[in-house]
């Protein structure tokens, strides 16, 4: 994973983990459930309106946002509403991060390196021991907020999966498209659960100081976690092994306490911020170093010879894809590599005629089938 993308994933972190004092504001006027709706409804008009489809396939756009969008935010919202307290919050949410690797090796398919599984058990530690000292210091946290919180992090991970899958040119209207999804199901909860008169009784009394708080932290969860976060997130997703990158959402507690403490007041010890350094360093362990697909150096050749492999951690067959999304012939891309080949005498390589017939990537060089089977093949299980 380059440093530059390394970079982007520790700002997606920092972006999430202020959001948790956002979305504490903006509960203290709305109801949890309306509050999804109406989160996920600012940005779907505009979608619509104006902003060209992503150009996957439409079950991987529903995934993802009954996933990220449904899934991860009713549970959230519903445990922080019922007491969870914020920073605990950020911190039990990222069991993400294993079940989204978790579930990338059952259903996808995807390796773990010694480094990956290795830096995943670390921040897991770390993590373990801010959520041990936060139960003793918060006197410890109710059954039920952890166990809805705990939904919510499988939400979230399903919601990976599909980002992963969908492979998408334009991951940012990916992410745009996906707020479509959540508004009405979720504004249907809404009316059945809360009732029509808590949903009024919220915006009649917007002009109130509360309220006008409400609306701020609402429109940083919107502009700056949603639209921002969550589109970079999206690219990281779709040009990288999940394995790789869920692991950076573990530094979201890290930064939900600690804003949760210089925003609301939530008391924060030395001890946390140990733990908390704790899991920075598995996030690096894990982050760095050659990926699965990467770690077998050397292939087999056509003609049965070794030969030695490039570590580009599988990279080139994610830029043949973007080529092909963006209109250009991946085998055009790979001609010059082939002309020496050609000249002396040797065989030009088999070609498939119908590139885009496994899993919808535009992959059609036969040497892409090792990655494409770890990575993309087994999605076929997912399919209707």
């Amino acid at each position: 994973m380059p440093t530059r993308d390394r970079l982007l994933a520790c700002l997606v972190a920092v972006t999430w983990g202020l959001n948790f004092p956002a979305i504490h504001v903006a509960l203290e006027q709305f109801p949890p459930f309306f509050l999804v709706a109406l989160r996920f409804a600012l940005i779907a008009v505009p979608t619509v309106l104006f902003v060209r489809p992503p150009g996957v396939p439409w079950r991987w756009v529903l995934g993802y946002g009954v996933g990220f969008g449904v899934l991860q935010f009713l549970f959230l919202y519903a445990a922080m509403a019922a007491g969870m307290p914020t920073g605990l919050a950020s911190l039990v949410l990222q069991s993400s991060a294993p079940c989204t690797v978790v579930l990338a090796a059952l259903l996808l398919r995807e390796r773990l390196t010694g480094r990956q599984a290795l830096g995943v058990a670390v921040a897991v530690a770390g993590l373990a021991g801010i959520a041990l000292h936060r139960a003793e210091v918060d006197g410890g946290a109710l059954l039920l907020p952890v166990l809805l919180t705990l939904c919510g992090g499988l939400g979230w991970a399903l919601g990976n999966l599909c980002t992963r899958q969908a492979r998408a040119p334009r991951p940012f209207a990916l992410t745009l498209w996906m707020s479509v999804v959540p508004p009405l199901p979720m504004l249907g909860v809404s009316l059945a659960v809360e009732g029509p008169d808590a949903v009024g009784r919220s915006l009649t009394t917007l002009g109130t100081t509360t309220g006008l708080l409400a609306l701020a932290g609402l429109a940083f969860t919107v502009l700056v976690a949603t639209l921002l976060g969550s589109g970079v997130w999206g690219a990281l997703m779709s040009r990288h092994p999940s394995s790789t990158v869920a692991p950076f959402s573990m530094l979201v507690p890290v930064v939900g306490i600690g804003s949760a403490w210089l925003l609301l007041g939530e008391p924060t010890t030395g001890t946390e911020l140990a733990w908390g350094a704790l899991v920075v360093g598995g996030v690096l362990l894990g982050s760095t170093g050659r990926s699965a697909g990467a770690a077998q150096r050397r292939e087999p050749g056509r003609d049965g010879a070794r030969q030695e492999a490039p570590d580009d951690g599988g990279q080139q067959a994610d830029h043949q894809h973007e080529a092909t999304a963006d209109g250009l012939d991946p085998e055009g891309l790979q001609g010059e590599e082939r002309q020496p080949g050609h000249q002396d005498g040797q065989a030009e390589p088999e070609q498939d005629d119908e590139p885009g017939r496994l899993g919808g990537t535009g992959l059609g060089h036969r040497d892409s089938l090792p990655r494409l089977d770890r990575e993309v093949g087994a999605g076929k299980a997912l399919h209707p």
